[in-house]
């Protein structure tokens, strides 16, 4: 399971010209899942999500969590993070779980960040083609992988 983590002022994703969730200041997570991924790992990577202490302090230092802040989440399910281009010009996707596990897993992270203290978790369309629109914070942007 990958995850490329990007702190946000605000962000939101549309499906046909609709937006269909937004932010305002917290994490957009892009969520890979990779064959064989399992919800133990969504449990440990939820955990350490909401966890990290990328946020500054009242001293500029990195150090309050999303939950510290209050923050929001936007997850969008993203199957191109497992792309391999060791081969050719044309990646494959054969690393990526199949749509319909992907696709358990998926919702299972959802339900699972919205027990934790964030505000708001909002998501894409799992397997839409979605535009997304955000300004980052920083940047910062974290890579989780487990």
């Amino acid at each position: 399971m990958k995850l490329v983590i990007q702190r946000v002022n605000h962000a939101e994703v549309k499906v046909d010209g609709t937006t269909i969730g937004s932010i305002q200041k917290g994490f957009l997570v892009f969520l890979g899942i990779g064959k064989g991924d399992s919800k133990e790992q969504v449990e440990y990577l939820v955990k350490k999500l909401v966890q990290l202490r990328i946020f500054s302090d009242q001293n500029g230092k990195m150090n309050q969590s999303i939950q510290d802040i209050g923050g929001e989440l936007l997850i969008v399910s993203q199957f191109t993070l497992y792309a391999d281009c060791h081969h050719g010009n044309r990646p494959s996707f054969t690393p990526a779980e199949e749509p319909s596990k992907a696709k358990m897993l998926y919702e299972y992270f959802v339900e699972t960040c919205k027990k934790t203290n964030c505000s708001n978790v909002a998501t894409g369309e799992f397997g839409a083609d979605m535009k997304i629109e955000l300004e980052n914070d920083g940047p910062v942007t974290i890579i989780l992988e487990h």
